[in-house]
């Protein structure tokens, strides 16, 4: 431990690139994909042959489009991330990927109760980083931190 004369040591900016994805929604939706296939294909067999036998192929294909759109559903929220470079910070929401240059980056926000990491931008907008979730408690803090030194100190 240093001595009270000593200066404290500076915080540490993380190594880049660096990636932050968020890790309660990937759980989640390992367990809620998992279970849901578990649960309709046991309903599935349940049903027996004869009842099996009545389903027409568009009721079928019906269900089918609708475990498909939950995949996808499922798999926008997962693939969120924040992705940080020396040239810039990529955000990915669902589907959607935007890149800013650190110039651009004014300020991280992650209050307490907030779901997810805002950023303040040099034009007056704010976006929204699903990358990093304030469900994930103190990992989710520590991303934040992280990312304001990375932004303090590649806009200088």
């Amino acid at each position: 431990m240093p001595a009270g004369s000593e200066p404290a040591p500076a915080p540490r900016v993380p190594e880049l690139p660096r990636t932050w994805r968020p890790l309660g929604p990937r759980i989640v939706a390992t367990v809620l994909s998992s279970g849901m296939l578990v649960i309709l294909a046991t309903a599935w067999i349940s049903l027996g042959a004869e009842t099996r036998a009545k389903f027409t192929p568009f009721q079928i294909g019906t269900i089918v489009c609708f475990i498909i759109l939950g995949g996808v559903v499922l798999h926008a929220l997962t693939r969120s991330r924040v992705t940080a470079t020396r040239d810039g910070l990529t955000v990915v929401n669902g589907y959607r990927a935007r890149t800013f240059a650190w110039a651009e980056v004014v300020a991280v926000h992650l209050p307490p109760g907030a779901p997810w990491v805002t950023l303040d931008l040099s034009d007056g907008r704010t976006v929204s980083a699903m990358g990093i979730q304030g469900s994930d408690g103190e990992r989710s803090r520590a991303a934040a931190r992280d990312l304001r030194r990375l932004a303090d100190e590649l806009t200088r």
